[in-house]
Parts: C-alpha cells; sequence; structure tokens
C-alpha cells in the first residue's frame, strides 16, 4: 500500500479542484469530513447487507434496533441506507439529495460529527459551486478499507492533513494545535515512572484532556502506549469548546476505534460534561492568558457555593488569566492516592508561576498545589515552540502518588537551550526538539538529581516550602509635629504607639527562616522604632524558576570596552572625513 504521506498527498490533491471557489484556509472544511466519510463508508462495508436485513427485521418486530445494528455491524455506529459512496455515482442529477439522505442515515454519534463540520454548508457551497460530483467521486475512489489502511496508519493520515490545515490558516492553528514533539515529551514524563504498570498484559488505563483540541495529545499517548505494550489499552475521554477541533477529534477517535461518546462538546470550565469521573492519566494546553469573563458568574458561584467539595476551593485566579482554572479542574478529576492515584501534564505560561502576591487567587492556588505536594516538577521550554506565540511555557507535572524520592520535593528542569532551528518557520514557531532532546530531558527527569551542562545548572531539587514566604507588615509609629510618638487612646490600643500608615511597609520572610530573627537583621538595624503587625501576615508561594537558573556573568573590563569604543569612534572620524574631502 501507499505511505500515509502518499495518500494523504492523494487526498490533498482534491486542493485542486477545490482551488478558485474556496480560500485555501477552508479546504480543510471540504477534505476532513470528506475523509471522515470515505473511512466511515469503507469500514461499514463488509457488514452493510447484513445491517440492511436486521433493520427490516426488527422493525417488522415493533422493536428499536439501534442495539442490533450496533452489534451486526461489529463497531460502535452504523449506517441505514441502502447507498454508499460508489451507489451515490449512479445518480449525478440527485447528488446533493441522496448524499444528505446517506449522511442522515448514520447512528446519532456520527451525526452530530457532520453537524459540527458543518458539513451540509459545504453541501450546499459545492452544489453551488458545480464541484460537489466531482469532489465525492474523487472521494468515492479512494479505498480506505481497514484492511488497505489499518486504523494506525488512518490516523496519520488524519492527523498530517490537520497538520496542513493548520499551517494553512496560521491564525487558529495554536487554537487548535500543540506541537507534536511537545507532546512527545510530555507523554514520556507522564508515563516513566508507570512503564512497569503499563508494561502488564489486559491493562487498561484512562487518558483525560479538558481542552482537546483535534485530539493530539490522546492521539501521542496511544501511540506512545501500544508502542511499549500493543496488549494495553489507554480509554481516552475530552471536552472541547471549538466546534471545527471537536468534530476533528471525535472524528479522529472513530478512525481509531475509540469510544467517541466519551469526547464532549462545550466549555469545560462552566459545563463539565464528564462530571464525577476521574482519571489515571491528564494532559492538556489550554489557552494561553485568555480572560474567563463570560463565564464570571458561574465559576465564582461554584466556588462560593461549593467551596473545596467543587473545584475552585484553592482560589481563583485573576479574571484575564483562566489557565490556573484549567489546573484545578484537572486537579478535581484526580483518582484518590488509596484508588492508585493521577498524575498530570500541562503546559503553562510563565505568569501561573508568580503572578498575584500572598493571599492572591494564584498565590493560593500555588499555596494549595506544594502544601499538598501535588508537584513533581517543572519544564522550562524554548521560547518560539508554538504556532501562534513566542513566549516562554513551561510544563508542569504533578501528582499524587510521587515516588518516595520525590516526595516533599519539586524539580525544575532548565530545558530552554535544547532546540534546533525548523527549516521552515510556521508561524510563531521557529525552533523544535529533536528525539535526542526530548529522551536528554526525560533522562534528566527520571533521574531526579542535580544537573549542569556547559558549566550552566539545568536541573535542581527544591524542598516544596523553598517557594513559600511570609508577608509581613513593618509598622512604624506615628509622630505629632512636635516629633512625639502618638499613643492611641482607647481599647486595644490604648497606649500603645499608633502607626504611620504613610510610612507602613512590607517584607517577604522565606518560610524556612525565623520570622523574628529575620526582622532584626534586616530591618531593626535601619529602623529601630519598627514593630511587626502580626494580625497583617500572609504566607505566598512563588516559583521564580529564572532567579534560580540566573548565572552571574561578570562585565568585560572595562580597557576592553575602552578600546573598542575607541575603534568605533575613529571608523566613524574616518567615514566623516571621506564625506567632506
Amino acid at each position: 500500500m501507499a505511505s500515509e504521506q502518499n495518500l494523504s498527498s492523494f487526498i490533498w490533491s482534491v486542493a485542486d479542484l477545490l482551488r478558485g471557489d474556496y480560500k485555501r484556509s477552508d479546504f480543510g472544511k471540504v477534505i476532513l469530513p470528506f475523509t471522515v466519510l470515505r473511512r466511515l463508508d469503507c469500514v461499514l462495508e463488509a457488514t452493510k447487507a447484513e445491517v440492511l436485513a436486521e433493520k427490516e427485521l426488527r422493525e417488522a418486530a415493533g422493536l428499536n434496533p439501534e442495539p442490533f445494528l450496533l452489534k451486526k455491524a461489529g463497531l460502535l455506529f452504523y449506517n441505514t441506507s441502502p447507498l454508499d459512496m460508489k451507489r451515490l455515482m449512479g445518480d449525478q442529477d440527485h447528488i446533493g439529495e441522496n448524499l444528505r439522505a446517506y449522511l442522515q442515515a448514520f447512528s446519532p454519534a456520527v451525526r452530530d460529527i457532520f453537524e459540527s463540520f458543518e458539513f451540509h454548508t459545504q453541501i450546499d457551497k459545492l452544489a453551488k459551486a458545480g464541484l460537489l460530483y466531482l469532489v465525492t467521486e474523487r472521494f468515492a475512489g479512494i479505498d480506505l478499507h481497514p484492511e488497505v489502511v489499518s486504523n494506525a496508519q488512518m490516523g496519520t493520515v488524519f492527523e498530517e492533513l490537520i497538520r496542513r490545515f493548520a499551517e494553512e490558516s496560521n491564525e487558529t492553528a495554536g487554537e487548535h494545535f500543540t506541537p507534536r514533539e511537545v507532546i512527545r515529551l510530555m507523554v514520556n514524563l507522564l508515563f516513566i515512572e508507570d512503564d512497569d504498570a503499563l508494561s502488564k498484559p489486559g491493562v487498561v488505563r484512562t487518558l483525560y484532556d479538558p481542552a482537546v483540541g483535534t485530539g493530539g495529545m490522546l492521539s501521542v499517548s496511544d501511540e506512545y502506549v501500544a508502542e511499549h505494550n500493543p496488549q494495553a489499552r489507554l480509554v481516552m475521554y475530552g471536552q472541547e469548546l471549538n466546534a471545527e477541533s471537536y468534530a476533528i477529534c471525535k472524528a479522529d477517535m472513530l478512525i481509531k476505534g475509540q469510544d467517541i461518546r466519551n469526547i464532549i462538546f462545550g466549555n469545560t470550565l462552566n459545563d463539565d460534561g464528564l462530571q464525577e469521573l476521574q482519571f489515571d492519566y491528564m494532559l492538556s494546553n489550554p489557552p494561553f492568558g485568555v480572560d474567563w469573563k463570560k463565564i464570571e458568574k458561574d465559576i465564582r458561584k461554584e466556588a462560593q457555593l461549593m467551596g473545596y467539595e467543587g473545584r475552585f476551593g484553592p482560589g481563583l485566579p485573576r479574571v484575564s488569566d483562566g489557565s490556573l482554572l484549567f489546573l484545578l479542574h484537572l486537579l478535581s478529576k484526580m483518582r484518590p492516592a488509596v484508588d492508585g492515584g493521577s498524575r498530570i501534564g500541562i503546559v503553562l505560561n510563565g505568569s501561573p508561576l508568580f503572578t498575584g502576591g500572598a493571599g492572591s487567587g494564584e498565590s493560593e492556588i500555588r499555596r494549595y498545589v506544594l502544601e499538598n505536594d501535588l508537584l513533581e516538577a517543572i519544564v522550562a521550554l524554548p521560547t518560539d515552540m508554538f504556532y501562534n506565540t513566542g513566549i516562554s511555557t513551561y510544563v508542569w507535572i504533578l501528582s499524587n502518588r510521587k515516588p518516595q524520592a520525590r516526595k516533599g520535593k519539586v524539580q525544575l528542569i532548565d530545558a530552554s537551550g535544547f532546540w534546533q532551528k525548523m527549516r521552515k518557520s510556521l508561524g510563531s514557531k521557529r525552533k523544535e526538539l529533536s528525539a535526542e532532546h526530548i529522551e536528554e530531558i526525560t533522562q534528566l527527569f527520571g533521574r531526579f538529581e542535580p544537573a549542569e551542562k556547559d558549566g550552566k545548572p539545568i536541573s535542581k531539587i527544591f524542598a516544596n516550602e523553598a517557594f513559600g514566604y511570609r508577608t509581613i507588615t513593618v509598622e512604624r509609629p506615628l509622630r505629632d509635629e512636635a516629633g512625639n510618638v502618638v499613643l492611641g487612646q482607647r481599647g486595644k490600643a490604648k497606649g500603645k504607639p499608633q502607626p504611620d500608615s504613610s510610612l507602613r511597609d512590607t517584607e517577604n520572610v522565606p518560610l524556612s527562616e525565623d520570622v523574628q530573627t529575620y526582622f532584626e537583621r534586616e530591618v531593626l538595624p535601619h529602623v529601630p522604632d519598627a514593630w511587626i503587625d502580626h494580625d497583617k501576615t500572609k504566607v505566598g508561594y512563588e516559583i521564580p524558576f529564572n532567579r534560580h537558573f540566573y548565572v552571574f556573568t561578570p562585565p568585560r573590563p572595562l580597557e576592553v570596552i575602552d578600546a573598542e569604543l575607541k575603534q568605533v569612534t575613529d571608523r566613524i572620524l574616518e567615514m566623516i572625513g571621506g564625506l567632506t574631502a
């Protein structure tokens, strides 16, 4: 059989038919649903006659035929139309209505895919342009039968097409698309500690992505498990807000033989379609820095009414960036450690590491994560790794079943220097991880020890409390015009110096240090009349990643800089002299 590349090139050749009538960025709206349709058409071919006979038999007996039809088809879907794509070719004049009737005869879950693709709109558009028969004929001519193209190959073809379309419409690529090599790294980090468990025959594990996009995270995880243990099975779940991405993901899962009832449409944060469920593994690349104003009312309501019984007990981040809401959502889906626990991999931008002072929503979320010993590691990725942004990104690995050696500790890995330049930039993506880079980062994580490369630290281990601090409020006395300290007149304040709010200051004291010792060393020598208002003390947590990996480079000697400046100045004078000569 031709390679997947050839097959996707052949499918892509349909684009030649569409040129002129469709924008390049819209080719996918036709090609993806037609590819799915032809695949399903070929998959159902063998049982078509039996399914039709069964339908007649059960309906005559006054029974709901659905369970019987699924059994006859031996799949999670069926089609009850006497038509198929080859037969559609026999009636050129009625191609539109026949194609619609054929689609309508699929089981509801499949119809939902084509509705999310808005396939009926494309049928109208193609018919109007006089292209519907030509395009349908082109697809009817490809053999996508499972004996010719396996599920794995079909999945690869489908992903290849999705990738090409993502490149064509760069403005939306990043929304639906995480670079393959980033997912591979995340999958490696997620599964590395469980390779033994995953190698047992017949093992079944669940995997969930709350911002599933086109399903890339699920697909790469599936490949990993199949490669390491063909007897193991990963049951995949996901939810997606964008209708087209949802349709693509569902179609991809269907093609791979997964139960597509586990892929839910809608906004995970205010309408969790998989409530009550918990998962072994979770992976996600939620949108960076997207505000949650539209759903603020629902989120605040859940936080107030349900507290820790709901998802948002630890705190709420600022409305301008909802990425930590996804983290809280994932934490709520963890299996209790006594039932085997869970592991999570999530890509976040820099702000969740340090935004928000002590007592803020972000700090409280970090506090919850660290005080409950849920964070295993954070890996800094190179910049320019994603299609729609060049910013710094970080992979967080979390677990409520840490191996003994990791308990009470966090590993920070600086992999920002692990990259190679891409031959061709895709949107903002100019760099990629090679297979060797992925392997090296995975090994650093697996070894769980401090490490250096080229004289610079790349792996460091910290105690959880190293990221905690107390913000203390330092007060100084209010003085009257004569310079005397003003004392309180009544109640608890009576006889005590009154604070001057204009001189009020705060200090951050590491959790590992005694507050009084710090105060006596750092504050009192400068302001001997100061005191701490202990009632205002707050605990905060931040992870100043870059500070921990900063290596001081001494400036060059002054004489070297002077000599260079003199050279440049002499050259400028020479050039000016040349102009006036």
